[in-house]
């Protein structure tokens, strides 16, 4: 009998344990596939029952973030647009609600570290929860509000709690992710910015920082997908696309649901020079839309559109872009602002290329009009007074 109780005793302690685990399994597969309402939900569901965890908190927050920044296009590439620069996209409108959920749980995370490390300076959970909180901060400045000083700030305090925590645990390859980051991310950047004071001394290394990436991709564990797709992201802006390929194929099988992955894979392929392969990886995304395959649904076939004529235009097949690109500006309520000023700008090109000047005049303006804060209402402005040429 006491053997019973025993085991009846040890099942219902997994059992306890087992609702937590579930929550972060499926709230990652959430996550990871762009459904952010039920991955907000899984966390939050998982802070009630472990509300003193600094890492769930900046579960929660990230997945926020990313939340606003789907809805803005901010996590799809443009095709090569002949500027890559870190600080080209155009500042967000966070809705104030979330902006306010964002910051309040980072807030707690940060909040839940530093009374852990008064009590443990050698904190190894806290020190790796503080820096992943600035990180997610750094990102939220740079990339919604566009706040450079503010970001940088939170990022070197990101390294800072990394870097200790790498000097007490060396074989952590996770703790690298932010250190590879920030060193590839200021060695990118203007020597004006390298000017700031938190950054005197420091220049970045953009190779190292590729190399530190690369090692996380490969052989870490808690950040390991995380680095795989900021390699990708890292490989397209200097000019490896073919490199990233593998990469993103090994994404979308374990990702299925995540159709910006198809897309992404399509750019790889164009940018490396295969055509056919990019228009393909862009079919196969309108057949799963077509056979309303899981998450293929909430794919609006403007980006399929866009997609397929941004490829066409590169390759310089005109009328085949120009019919896609219409389909886009038809339906431009369904694309991001990014997306949008950029199918408006395309066509004013291709207007420029076969020699219809006005046309493309009207374009451009039309870009400038959508979003003004565009990188492609900036090219539209160039393009009003100079006509747009390919060479």
């Amino acid at each position: 009998m006491e053997d019973v109780t025993r085991v009846a005793l040890v099942l219902l302690a997994a059992a306890l344990r087992l609702p937590a685990q579930n929550l972060l399994d499926d709230g990652w597969d959430h996550f990871y596939n762009l459904e952010y309402d039920p991955a907000i939900a899984d966390f939050q569901r998982a802070i009630a029952q472990d509300p003193n965890s600094p890492d769930l908190h900046n579960h929660l927050a990230e997945a926020v973030v990313f939340k606003e920044m789907y809805r803005n296009g901010a996590l799809e590439s443009e095709m090569v647009s002949g500027n890559n620069s870190l600080l080209r996209r155009a500042r967000m409108n966070a809705a104030p609600e979330t902006r306010a959920q964002f910051l309040a749980e980072v807030g707690k995370c940060l909040n839940l570290c530093d009374a852990r490390l008064k009590k443990n300076p050698n904190d190894s959970t806290a020190l790796y929860a503080q820096g992943i909180a600035y990180g997610l901060r750094s990102d939220y400045f740079w990339v919604i509000e566009k706040s450079w000083y503010d970001s940088l700030r939170d990022a070197t305090s990101a390294r800072k709690a990394h870097n200790r925590l790498a000097e007490l645990e060396p074989d952590n390859v996770d703790a690298r992710l932010v250190q590879g980051l920030h060193d590839y991310i200021v060695g990118s950047l203007p020597w004006q910015y390298r000017m700031l004071g938190f950054l005197v001394g420091f220049h970045g290394d953009k190779e190292k920082g590729m190399r530190i990436v690369q090692d996380v991709a490969q052989n870490g564990k808690l950040d390991k997908v995380d680095a795989e797709i900021f390699l990708c992201a890292l490989y397209r802006r200097e000019n490896h696309p073919e490199r990233a390929v593998p990469i993103v194929q090994d994404l979308i099988r374990r990702f299925p649901r995540n159709y910006i992955l198809r897309l992404e894979l399509s750019v790889m392929y164009s940018m490396a020079g295969d055509k056919v392969h990019g228009l393909e990886a862009v079919e196969e995304a309108a057949r799963l839309k077509r056979d309303h395959a899981p998450g293929f649904d909430r794919m609006p076939w403007e980006k399929i559109y866009y997609q397929e004529g941004s490829i066409q235009f590169w390759y310089r097949d005109e009328d085949r872009a120009l019919e896609n690109l219409k389909k886009v500006a038809a339906g431009i309520e369904n694309v991001d602002l990014n997306t949008g000023a950029y199918t408006y700008l395309r066509i004013g090109q291709i207007y420029d290329m076969t020699h219809r000047r006005p046309q493309a005049v009207e374009y451009y303006k039309k870009a400038i009009a959508y979003e003004p804060q565009a990188d492609g209402a900036a090219q539209s402005r160039k393009y009003l007074s100079n006509p747009y040429n390919p060479r």
